[in-house]
């Protein structure tokens, strides 16, 4: 893809003087369509994104044209665009060459079965947590989320572990600027609590957050995290709220023991954390 929207020079000394204006590749203005797309999670026409990413309507078409050609864009009914084919097989081969989702996949499956509870893989993308996979327990209550979905931080259990290992003025910026009043109206919101609650979690190796995201509906998360104690992803049981004192099975312990099983088969280690701690988070539930 060829540059685009670079000034034409003038010569003479006050034209030197001048500022120019910043260079936008054609690759910078791909990505940032790509972007847009997978941000809002639905079709747009040109215009829409043009207006989205401040750029000129001549050029976001010809860019559009260009990848609904190499099929990275698809062309829908009325003009809206949406990400083509050929991105979904580039990210089946890159999740392939994923050892962490590779080895969580697995050790997901075995969860759902001995817990009988939709079983969650999660990592952050941004300022939110994004469903890596996902498989859906025995029982008759479900709960589900498509791969992909995109939930804020605040909201989640495992959204709070996956920033915990953050030094606090990044969990403070974090929160700060993503944290959002969830549907329920239960999920927190103030940057300081956030923040501490999230290193907490983090060091306990386990958070339970219970109807903030969805009405009576808990998630149990537990940390995955590599040989430096980053939390690089989260595996959780979703279940009616009455359940997260359950302890046949225990699916606390269950949650913990899978991120462990993963840790261990990556290389990674990390020390059991504190019974009395954990006995404190669960009376509080």
């Amino acid at each position: 893809m060829s540059t685009t929207e670079a000034d034409p020079e003038a010569g003479g000394a006050e034209a030197a003087r001048a500022p120019r204006r910043s260079r936008t590749s054609g690759i910078d203005r791909a990505l940032q369509i790509l972007d847009h797309l997978q941000s809002e999670g639905r079709p747009a026409t040109a215009y829409e994104i043009a207006r989205a990413v401040g750029a000129p309507l001549s050029t976001i078409y010809v860019i559009v044209d260009d990848l609904v050609d190499k099929e990275m864009l698809d062309r829908k009914d009325g003009g809206l665009l949406w990400l083509g084919p050929r991105l979904y097989h580039y990210g089946l081969t890159y999740a392939r060459s994923l050892d962490l989702l590779d080895v969580a996949v697995q050790e997901m499956h075995e969860l759902a079965r001995n817990s009988g509870e939709t079983v969650q893989i999660c990592g952050r993308d941004g300022d939110h947590m994004v469903v890596l996979a996902m498989e859906e327990g025995s029982d008759h209550f479900q709960v589900t989320s498509r791969v992909g979905t995109r939930t804020p931080l605040n909201w989640t259990a495992s959204g709070r572990l996956l920033v915990g290992h953050l030094p606090e003025a990044e969990r403070l910026e974090v929160f700060g600027r993503s944290a959002t009043a969830s549907p329920t109206g239960r999920a927190e919101t103030d940057r300081q609590r956030l923040a501490h609650s999230a290193a907490a979690a983090l060091e306990l190796g386990l958070s339970i957050q219970a109807g903030e995201s969805d009405f009576s509906v808990a998630c149990i998360a537990a940390p995955i995290r590599d040989s430096q104690g980053a939390c690089r992803a989260t595996v959780s049981i979703v279940v009616p709220d009455v359940k997260v004192r359950q302890k046949d099975p225990d699916l606390v312990a269950l949650v913990k023991q899978s991120a462990r099983r993963i840790e261990a088969r990556l290389g990674w280690r990390r020390p059991d954390r504190e019974a009395t701690a954990l006995g404190a988070l669960l009376r509080e539930y």
